[in-house]
């Protein structure tokens, strides 16, 4: 088997198809985490292009690294983000943070994704407005930051990334086309 090349994997990242609730699209990568980098933002049905989604959204981000870094255990590392606003009763549940990071592991693990070295955190947020941000009421949130090594195509992780926002967001697969009544909580995030 020939060794995956950065312009193969950019080739492969660039041209995934993504499921229709989520726009994807590339962003400048940061600079000095691996020689080679590549990033997408993805926003669950956005309003306006390019600014965050009130349901949803997430970053990719592909690092590429020859020298092959001791804590990567490889050449490769994917580092990903995903959030989405919830409903405050749910925010309080004991167990989101688990769930959100399942919904990961079963995405990648659904997509066939080879993967190794993982980590990662879930964070739930509640927020409750006061003074002029009293009207906006009370709102929650999840976020999921993750790093992983994949191996073999990059693009059944790319695919499990997307799939992450959309379960983040309420969209669960199969769900392509279901109607969204509304941001599920307050705009201040």
């Amino acid at each position: 088997m020939t060794p995956l090349t950065f312009a193969r994997a950019e080739h492969e990242v660039r041209n995934t198809a993504f499921r229709d609730d989520i726009v994807v699209r590339e962003i400048p990568a940061p600079t000095g985490l691996a020689p080679d980098t590549l990033a997408l933002a993805g926003d669950i049905r956005p309003e306006v292009e390019g600014i965050d989604s009130p349901y949803g959204s997430g970053r990719f981000i592909l690092l590429h690294d020859a020298e092959e870094p001791a804590q990567w255990e490889g050449a490769w590392r994917i580092v990903c983000f995903a959030q989405a606003p919830l409903e405050s009763e749910i925010g309080t549940d004991p167990l989101l943070a688990d769930v959100a990071w399942s919904w990961l592991m079963d995405a990648l693990d659904s997509r066939g994704a080879l993967y190794h070295s993982v980590s990662g955190t879930a964070t739930k947020t509640l927020s409750k407005g006061f003074g002029s941000l009293a009207d906006e009421g009370d709102g929650a949130q999840i976020e999921l930051r993750a790093s992983w090594s994949p191996s073999g195509s990059i693009v059944p992780h790319v695919e499990a990334w997307a799939e992450l926002v959309c379960m983040l967001a309420g969209l669960p697969p199969g769900s392509e086309g279901i109607a969204v009544l509304g941001a599920r909580r307050s705009p201040r995030g």
